[in-house]
């Protein structure tokens, strides 16, 4: 999964505040990004970014949209440009001038991978949604009912079968939830809960 980004500090801090609107990054992540269930999945990272920033963090609108952004590209290279990953998004960002806080949350979404840790919140709530969202995505897809009446009970069952979607990375999210001291019952049910109501 890509290379070591060999650096911590990202962007210009004079470009603090600068976000693309949502039509440039939408129009963004449509030419970046052609499969669908991972354009699926990078939506869904950023509701559920945006409604922690609002529910927990009780930020307003505008910087709800910095942390739904830093969610809706964290993969964008992925697709086309595996190799480049992330460093591919991060020079992008910075080419457009783009708030460094952004760039960083994207850079540090897998530390493991990447060698950037998650400092502030927008960081470790976005390494901590990215695979467990993926994770309990695969679980709905396998449900009947999709989210319909899914428990957390069941989705901590798939999380111990190593062989249930298996690119999930438990490593990252027990890693994720521990920087971030989050309880896991209390995370899967707020994926699960915004999980189903996220409009496309």
């Amino acid at each position: 999964m890509g290379l070591l980004l060999k650096r911590t500090i990202f962007g210009d801090p004079v470009n603090v505040g600068n976000v693309l609107t949502r039509h440039e990054a939408h129009h963004l992540l449509n030419k970046w990004v052609k499969n669908e269930r991972l354009k699926l999945h990078m939506l869904q990272v950023g509701h559920l970014m945006r409604q922690w920033a609002k529910e927990r963090e009780h930020l307003g609108p505008e910087d709800q949209w910095q942390w739904e952004m830093a969610g809706m590209l964290h993969d964008a290279d992925w697709d086309q440009w595996p190799e480049e990953h992330c460093n591919k998004i991060i020079t992008e960002l910075e080419n457009r001038n783009i708030d460094p806080e952004i760039i960083h949350a994207i850079a540090s979404h897998g530390p493991g991978h990447f060698g950037v840790e998650p400092v502030s919140k927008m960081d470790k709530m976005l390494y901590a949604f990215d695979e467990l969202s993926g994770l309990i995505h695969a679980y709905a897809l396998m449900r009947p009912g999709g989210y319909d009446g899914m428990e957390v009970q069941g989705v901590k069952k798939r999380l111990k079968e190593k062989s249930f979607a298996a690119n999930v990375s438990r490593d990252d999210i027990y890693d994720a939830l521990s920087r971030a001291d989050l309880d896991i019952d209390d995370l899967i049910e707020f994926v699960i809960r915004h999980h189903s109501n996220l409009v496309i």
